[in-house]
């Protein structure tokens, strides 16, 4: 028998049913009441439960046997706005707000006419808000509505108000047109906004607009909590701090468009490195400086000839480019390197680290040398190497040991790399917060060195990816550069305008076999960038 082409729409169609009575009930719904619901056969509601349950669509409740949306319903939705970079730079605003107040604070996006619900940090207190995960709420009731509208330019905002039912939630909605279209003023001229019971009776919420680099509106955050709690005098006194929060989120986040023109990596002449680690580029002698870590040597590209500097005598764990000499490290000490001009560097003698070895260095733009170092089986301590009587200039704490650290140009911004979670994480000079910039699935490869170019973008190298990656300020992905080698080890911006991106390999342990497809492995290679 001939199948009916619109079979398999109907069947969409159901799921879709299926979906979105579910997203409308918070409290999930039974298999009975989804059959009384939708008027479906059991055998067919059975089929296309099994299927959404598992493509992670749904997820069964086995306490109340009801059905919920499943965690991929939230996954796709993120996707769908591009917010990973948005979640990322919200995440330490909203815990610092939940902090602050006690209260749960909340991160959301404007979708059509109401506001999707993309992040939540639960309050401290027993009786608190918690509006669910992708939950959808209207514009003209909710202090996150409000923000987003009062952010918009004047033809976007009246489009959308023109469109929205004011459609009471409470007795103290408001649902005069002319009277909503006074606040959203209000709003825009103080930068922040109320929900005053109006979605909830007895929650009272305050809001603010998130505005990226470029004017365009990306969401809104928000802190919700009891009205008894949320006083209208404590949200005059939030507002602000609201406001600066929002600006703060808006500020990390930038569009750009993409980059047309494919790159393509050359190979620098020059043997080839057991393991090629640890690219460096000194502006004042114009130079590449990286390292064999396993057959431990020193090699320097000066643009013409890539050379060996010095040799030594123990596995080397990273190397700098530190007030004109080159710092060589180990897991026993480090070495100071003079003369780099000539033949062969002048190698001092090994000097031992203040403290542990660190997993991880780099230099700051004031010449100042930072480490991961550390304190326990389960914390390091990010900080600056300064003499003895010194106070440091900031320190953090992480929960993972980095394998590679960089500077952003400015000296606003540290970067680090958590190999063994596949995590870039972020921290501000000035603030004790530790953000994730991005998470890299590790079927993608392993994270392998790091490096900020003269824009703020983060690049990195995938190890058995055969690709570096670059990330904008924000978190997304705006670069990634195929190689002809599995295993890139380090990435560096040099040359003229630093638009070079000189890139690292390792010929161990790729195999015999995927060397006769990677004849280039451990070589030095040079990528010329339009950023």
């Amino acid at each position: 028998m001939k199948s009916n082409a619109g079979d398999g729409t109907a069947s969409l169609e159901k799921a879709m049913d299926i979906l979105d009575a579910i997203g409308n009930s918070p409290q999930g719904l039974s298999q009975r009441e989804l059959s009384a619901r939708l008027a479906l056969p059991r055998t067919t509601l059975y089929r296309l439960l099994a299927t959404l349950i598992a493509r992670g669509m749904l997820r069964r409740d086995p306490a109340r046997r009801v059905y919920r949306l499943g965690l991929r319903c939230f996954e796709l939705a993120r996707s769908a706005y591009a917010m990973p970079d948005l979640s990322a730079a919200a995440g330490a605003e909203l815990r610092a707000l939940r902090d602050l107040t006690g209260e749960t604070s909340y991160l959301a996006t404007l979708d059509g006419l109401e506001v999707l619900s993309l992040e939540r940090c639960d309050g401290a207190h027993g009786q608190r808000s918690q509006a669910a995960l992708g939950q959808r709420k209207p514009l003209h009731c909710t202090s996150q509505g409000k923000a987003i509208l009062s952010a918009l330019d004047d033809a976007a905002r009246e489009a959308l108000l023109r469109e929205i039912n004011l459609k009471p939630m409470t007795p103290r909605t408001i649902t005069d047109r002319r009277r909503l279209q006074a606040e959203i003023r209000v709003t825009a001229a103080r930068g922040w906004s109320v929900d005053d019971e109006e979605i909830v009776l007895g929650v009272r919420c305050v809001g603010a607009p998130v505005v990226d680099r470029s004017g365009k509106v990306r969401g809104a955050i928000s802190v919700a909590g009891p009205a008894y709690r949320m006083t209208m005098e404590r949200v005059q006194g939030l507002g602000p701090e609201l406001a600066e929060a929002g600006r703060r989120i808006g500020a990390q986040l930038a569009t750009r468009d993409p980059v047309s023109a494919p790159a393509v990596a050359q190979v620098v002449p020059g043997p080839w490195a057991f393991r090629g680690e640890f690219a460096r580029w000194c502006p004042a002698s114009q130079s590449l400086y990286w390292a064999d870590s396993l057959a431990p040597a020193v090699r320097v590209f000066d643009g013409q000839q890539d050379r060996e500097l010095a040799v030594f005598d123990a596995p080397l764990t990273g190397l700098l480019v530190h007030a004109g000499r080159l710092l060589v490290a180990c897991d026993a000490g480090y070495w100071l390197l003079d003369d780099l001009a000539s033949t062969r560097a002048r190698v001092g003698p090994l000097q031992a680290w203040p403290g542990a070895a660190p997993t991880a260095l780099c230099t700051a733009p004031d010449g100042r040398v930072w480490t991961c170092q550390p304190l326990s089986a389960a914390r390091w301590e990010l900080a600056s190497l300064v003499p003895v009587g010194v106070a440091a200039d900031g320190i953090w704490l992480v929960s993972e040991a980095l394998s590679a650290m960089a500077w952003d140009p400015t000296g606003q911004f540290l970067y680090g790399l958590a190999r063994a979670s596949g995590e870039i994480l972020v921290m501000q000079r000035g603030h004790a917060a530790v953000r994730r910039l991005v998470t890299v699935p590790k079927g993608s490869g392993r994270l392998s060195g790091l490096a900020v170019d003269a824009s703020g973008g983060v690049w990195t190298a995938l190890q058995g990816g055969w690709s570096v990656l670059r990330f904008a300020p924000d978190g997304s992905q705006d670069r990634v550069i195929g190689l002809p080698v599995p295993n890139p080890g380090d990435v560096a911006p040099g040359a003229q305008g630093m638009r070079t991106l000189y890139v690292t390999s390792s010929r161990q342990p790729v195999s015999l076999e995927a060397l006769s497809s990677a004849p280039l492995s451990g070589r030095l290679f040079a990528i010329e960038l339009t950023l």
